[in-house]
């Protein structure tokens, strides 16, 4: 996931350079709001492929309850 983000960051700051030289000052601005996010989602990431992986064990399924803790 990190290289994928790494290369939209890329390709987003060579769309940002182009709209620099054209002079689109809104496409500018939606090129900078989505690099924050991106960053942010690429920290996020980041952080979480430190993080130990927790084994949870597998499911079981519950003992059934004898009939006088069940519901009427």
């Amino acid at each position: 996931m990190l290289p994928r983000l790494n290369e939209l960051e890329h390709d987003l700051l060579d769309r940002r350079q182009r709209a620099e030289a054209e002079g689109w000052i809104g496409e500018i601005e939606g090129i900078d709001l989505t690099l924050t996010f991106l960053r942010g989602k690429r920290d996020e990431a980041s952080r979480r492929s430190r993080r130990p992986v927790v084994d949870l064990g597998l499911p079981r399924p519950r003992p059934s309850l004898p009939p006088e803790y069940s519901l009427p």
